[in-house]
């Protein structure tokens, strides 16, 4: 399904009138009903509302909070939220009036699989532990739901870096699995929300600069103890930067 809902992004880009998976006419013009695999909007949001269907908006905005901010996912729309929205409609050139309505929506629809996983990231990249999200410092369906944040996040720095391949070194771990790998005892990765990064196309340097940008509120590479051959990224309650190899 990856691949056929990104050729109904890109029909819907073109304004063709499509049919998806679930058989609902999709139309980028005009006010057609929507369907999408995964999720699927019933109303323009803007300013003040409320409501999943804000917190499903909002974990898709991750990555576009600004610098050195995170948004906050807690379903209501408010001055945070219509920002990173704008940012995210600059960002892919639509009308920039941060009101989440068709063009919006045709772009995340274009961006999504069924899974809710964005286009260039899925949930097996996020976790090589194990096969249930289980063992971590939170349940499994946490573990899950913060993978899925922070592939929401890795793809706008995706996108921001000319949307060439990023390099998923590992991510979610189990206590076990994060044992046998050295890691430190209250690992982001035990959370699910921490993800290595490696180097190719760009450098881990780029990586770790450019990330700032995106909602990580640890960016870990060169220069920091045991991270000159990656950079790490984490959604955490704190604020921890450091890569002095990239003036970080």
């Amino acid at each position: 399904m990856r691949k056929l809902i990104h050729r109904l992004g890109r029909a819907l880009a073109a304004g063709v009138l499509a049919v998806c998976a679930t058989g609902v006419a999709v139309t980028a013009t005009g006010g057609a009903a929507y369907a999408d695999g995964c999720y699927t909007w019933g109303r323009s949001l803007a300013s003040g509302a409320t409501g999943e269907d804000v917190r499903q908006l909002q974990i898709r905005l991750a990555g576009y909070p600004g610098y050195n901010a995170v948004l906050g996912l807690d379903g209501s729309f408010g001055p945070a939220t219509r920002s990173a929205l704008i940012r995210f409609q600059q960002a892919y050139g639509l009308t920039a009036d941060g009101v989440a309505g068709p063009q919006t929506y045709n772009k995340l629809y274009a961006l999504q699989d069924d899974d809710c996983t964005p286009v260039n990231f899925a949930y097996a990249e996020l976790n090589t532990c194990n096969s249930n999200w289980s063992g971590g410092a939170v349940s499994a369906a946490t573990a899950r739901a913060n993978a899925l944040v922070a592939m929401w996040k890795l793809q706008a720095l995706r996108h921001a870096l000319g949307d060439q391949s990023i390099r998923v070194n590992g991510a979610f771990r189990s206590y076990a699995c994060n044992s046998a790998a050295g890691g430190v005892a209250n690992s982001r990765h035990l959370y699910g929300d921490g993800v290595d990064l490696g180097s190719g196309p760009h450098s881990l340097c780029r990586l770790a600069q450019q990330a700032r940008n995106h909602g990580f509120q640890e960016v870990l590479g060169p220069g920091y103890p045991n991270h000159n051959d990656h950079t790490h990224v984490a959604t955490a309650p704190y604020h921890l930067w450091s890569a002095p190899t990239c003036g970080i």
